[in-house]
């Protein structure tokens, strides 16, 4: 299990031994699952919440994380070189999430301090990979990486996006966009209390494909040979088909 994971399980098993009037934090989601069709443009799911035994609202804040399947990231650096541009080093990031958003209260440098927000992997500059692999120093590589990312709307940071609908209810909006990937998502909501998080709940989500979908991408991977050969004769027939029809006379 990640250290991250280990230390928000080990958050969550501890609440109900704190405090008897300690906060505590209750959340959940609109969905989850989302089911990925050939028409399927993207959407949003609702994370809502609410906090039980609240004490004053000044140094109470609320960071909602969603973080997609773990994947590997290769960002390779191009130099032009003799006139042609090439790739010449490339740095590989194991255990990188595919899909990473984070809703606050506010900017999360001012709910907690770094040291807290890196314990729980809160932040982009906190994503921290399970290995690496790469001749120079990574970090310029991370950093493209994730800006990268970051410009397909795959890594988002989104301040001052929860809603309070009462002094104890709220909630927030994800967008969960048409090229995120298959699998398993987790929702973390965490209730930080003067830079400390004193509450803390995980959900997961899964985004799964349906239909034709879901039998071309089971086909693709457990079955590549056969679907490499079905994608080749398609290619060929529609060509044929397209040479009759378009086929000027003589």
């Amino acid at each position: 299990m990640r250290p991250r994971l280990l230390v928000l399980a080990c958050l969550l098993l501890a609440a109900p031994y704190g405090a008897a009037w300690a906060e505590d934090l209750v959340s959940g989601i609109s969905q989850d699952t989302i089911q990925i069709t050939s028409n399927y443009t993207g959407t949003d799911i609702v994370v809502f919440g609410a906090i039980e035994r609240p004490q004053s609202v000044q140094g109470r804040n609320i960071v909602v994380v969603v973080r997609g399947p773990d994947h590997a990231i290769t960002v390779r650096r191009r130099n032009r070189i003799a006139g042609v541009w090439i790739n010449n080093d490339a740095a590989r990031f194991e255990g990188m999430p595919a899909y990473y958003y984070l809703a606050s209260t506010e900017p999360v440098a001012r709910i907690a301090p770094q040291d807290a927000l890196a314990r729980y992997g809160i932040g982009l500059q906190n994503l921290k990979p399970s290995a690496i692999g790469s001749h120079h120093d990574p970090e310029p590589f991370r950093q493209a990486g994730i800006r990268h990312l970051q410009r397909e709307a795959l890594y988002v940071e989104s301040p001052g996006s929860i809603d309070f609908l009462s002094e104890t209810l709220f909630r927030t909006r994800v967008p969960v966009p048409a090229s995120v990937t298959r699998g398993q998502y987790n929702v973390e909501v965490y209730l930080f209390r003067n830079g400390e998080v004193v509450s803390a709940q995980s959900t997961p989500f899964f985004v799964d494909a349906t239909g034709l979908e879901r039998r071309l991408f089971n086909m693709a991977h457990n079955a590549p040979l056969y679907y490499g050969l079905a994608c080749v004769a398609m290619a060929m027939m529609l060509g044929w088909i397209s040479a009759v029809l378009f086929r000027r006379p003589d």
